[in-house]
């Protein structure tokens, strides 16, 4: 069996960050990402698919990451229900992030950004005008 999602694109919003009750960090956002091809019309959709990330990576993605930034997502997709404040069975399809790279520059900074791997930092170099190999 094999579960994995890779994902470029950008944030919709400020990733939110929150503590469950053990204080485990869980941070949420948003990737927008751009189909491959064109629609009729000649313009790219895009889908918006909603990624959770756990612990210091949660916290370092919420620290870091911001609306309209550009990220890669590699992880699994998880499928899981709810009841919401009316007794309602509710559904929910996420991307439970394993790595994520940082691919826009620091604010007023040139050269290579971050890459987080299960809450640590490395050096990583991409060149952000090169078409994405995927």
């Amino acid at each position: 069996m094999l579960n994995r999602v890779v994902l470029v694109g950008r944030l919709t919003k400020d990733p939110e960050l929150r503590y469950t009750p053990n204080g485990i960090a869980i941070s949420n956002f948003t990737l927008a990402v751009d189909r491959k091809f064109k629609n009729a019309q000649g313009q790219r959709e895009t889908d918006f698919i909603p990624c959770v990330v756990y612990r210091q990576l949660a916290e370092l993605c919420a620290n870091y990451l911001a609306k309209g930034k550009l990220a890669s997502v590699d992880g699994r997709i998880q499928i899981r229900t709810y009841n919401d404040k009316d007794g309602q069975k509710r559904w929910v399809t996420e991307v439970v992030a394993e790595d994520v790279h940082f691919l826009s520059p620091k604010d007023g900074q040139t050269g290579a950004p971050a890459h987080t791997s299960n809450g640590t930092h490395y050096g990583h170099e991409v060149n952000l005008d090169d078409d994405i190999p995927f």
